[in-house]
């Protein structure tokens, strides 16, 4: 199997996008490629056709790539949920909740054999395997247990390209000190650097790379120069480089909860022109936007405590009195009953905490987690529209047992499947299970203009394409770029 590696010097260096970007060229091409990451920690995830749970960004890459995503293509994943623990999702199936300190022992020979496997299955049916490596190979205190970078590199004797943000300052120190921190087998498979985010001159760099070139023998193939391409986070450290840009027809508040989870569901909110997105931390002023969601969760309990704690939970629920509008999703949705109840205590020791009250309804956290994708079609805002998403939760929502009134007196359906979610009376209230909900472009439309006609602003069209339409032209801008800046020969 032919297979690159790309690697980089610190997180957020630029590696996921990279990896696109290359998934994307090769396939263009004409090679049936696959990306692949062996171990990933993020919170952002999508559920394959399988029902699998894999990172979103493997999934960005698979559609780069012109396939459809796979367990194969990232057999770990690892979801933070506090207290130093993480949920640890195998072949993308829920296998446990570990401590750092416990997961080595625990997981790291069953993790090692699963990436093995899947990449053995992988080289049964692709020509090209690209992977992208996690945080920094140098972690000297880490390698021993490190499952994503080197080690899948010298299995694989993948030629790998070193990837250094600029724009953080110090590139030049973060190579050299990458490179001295490698075995001499590993650092022998680096074949060349990429510089990415660059702001300013290019000549400016050319005695810097001359020298980095001379001093460790290794070629620069790229000096990638910065752009807004919007492409997609992959945890939410990236929330915290986010700026609002500027107030716009519509101005939606996203909640930035302490274990947010899915912020990829709005990217196409993101994308409309007359939609300005603000990520709002919890202490933070709530102004009045058009909208407010809150997003989904990793530990739904923990969040809403923080959102009492923070006095949030109060200036949300002023803000549906004084006639806002409140969107939850996943999460969010189960933040928005009466209660919430933990009677395994798998999310703490919490047994039950009370909800924001803003939805007749409660939710029950169970120990199986429901990962699936779903298709329905909409009843509100408009009906009839076909809808596609996924669900990632633990936890049954449904009617308060001491509520007597049929469902319908204060909360109607959302879409044709009611469990998927509601909508309180006078469509203040807004509640959802499907993740990639905005991906679909009549709904997405069709909620806008609610909030446009209270405004009174006119209507968007809703005869539009879906988001993925959308996705496909800016992996294409990713992959011109890195194709028109990065000598991928050496790796070739």
């Amino acid at each position: 199997m032919k297979a690159m590696m790309v690697v980089g010097t610190t997180s957020h260096a630029g590696k996921s996008f990279i990896t696109t970007a290359i998934c994307r060229i090769l396939a263009r091409r004409g090679w049936h490629v696959t990306p692949f990451k062996g171990q990933n920690m993020a919170l952002n995830a999508y559920v394959t056709t399988n029902g699998g749970e894999i990172g979103y960004a493997q999934a960005v890459q698979a559609w780069a790539a012109g396939i459809n995503p796979r367990v194969e293509m990232n057999p770990i994943l690892l979801k933070p949920q506090g207290n130093m623990t993480s949920q640890v999702i195998l072949g993308g199936k829920a296998a446990g909740i570990t401590t750092a300190s416990d997961y080595y022992e625990k997981y790291f020979d069953k993790g090692w054999h699963m990436i093995v496997q899947s990449l053995e299955r992988l080289a049964i049916e692709y020509d090209f395997v690209v992977c992208e490596g996690a945080g920094s190979p140098a972690e000297i205190n880490l390698k021993h247990r490190d499952l994503t970078n080197m080690r899948v590199a010298t299995y694989l004797n993948a030629p790998t390209l070193l990837v250094v943000d600029i724009d953080r300052g110090g590139a030049f120190a973060h190579v050299v000190g990458t490179l001295q921190l490698l075995d001499e087998l590993e650092r022998n498979l680096i074949k060349g650097v990429v510089i990415n985010k660059f702001r300013g001159q290019r000549s400016l760099l050319d005695s810097g790379i001359e020298w980095l070139e001379n001093y460790t023998g290794i070629p620069v193939l790229g000096v990638i120069p910065w752009r807004e391409i919007a492409f997609s986070s992959e945890d939410s450290l990236d929330l915290l480089e986010r700026r609002t840009k500027g107030q716009k027809e519509i101005n939606v508040t996203v909640l930035r909860l302490p274990h947010i989870s899915n912020f990829t569901d709005f990217e196409p909110l993101d994308a409309e022109k007359t939609v300005s997105i603000t990520y709002l931390d919890l202490e933070d002023r709530l102004s009045y936007p058009d909208a407010v969601i809150i997003p989904g969760s990793k530990t739904t309990i923990n969040d809403l405590i923080a959102l009492n704690k923070s006095g949030m939970a109060k200036k949300l629920q002023d803000y549906v009195a004084a006639g806002g509008i409140v969107l939850g999703i996943c999460g969010g949705f189960q933040m928005l009953g009466e209660m919430v109840f933990d009677p395994d205590q798998l999310e703490g020791d919490n047994v039950s905490y009370p909800g924001l009250n803003l939805l007749p309804i409660e939710t029950v956290i169970t120990p199986e987690k429901i990962v699936r994708q779903r298709q329905t079609c909409s009843v509100y805002p408009y009906p009839g529209f076909p809808i596609s998403g996924y669900e990632i939760h633990q936890g049954i929502t449904r009617l308060p047992q001491h509520k007597t009134e049929p469902l319908t007196t204060h909360i109607h359906p959302l879409f044709e499947d009611s469990s998927l979610g509601i909508v309180n009376d006078n469509k203040s209230v807004w509640g959802c299970y499907l993740h990639g909900i905005f991906d679909n472009g009549a709904w997405r439309r069709s909620w806008l203009n609610y909030l446009r006609n209270r405004r009174g602003l006119s209507s968007l069209p809703t005869g539009i394409a879906n988001y993925r339409e959308q996705r496909e032209v800016i992996l294409d801008k990713v992959a011109d770029l890195v194709e028109e800046f990065v000598d991928l020969k050496p790796l070739l």
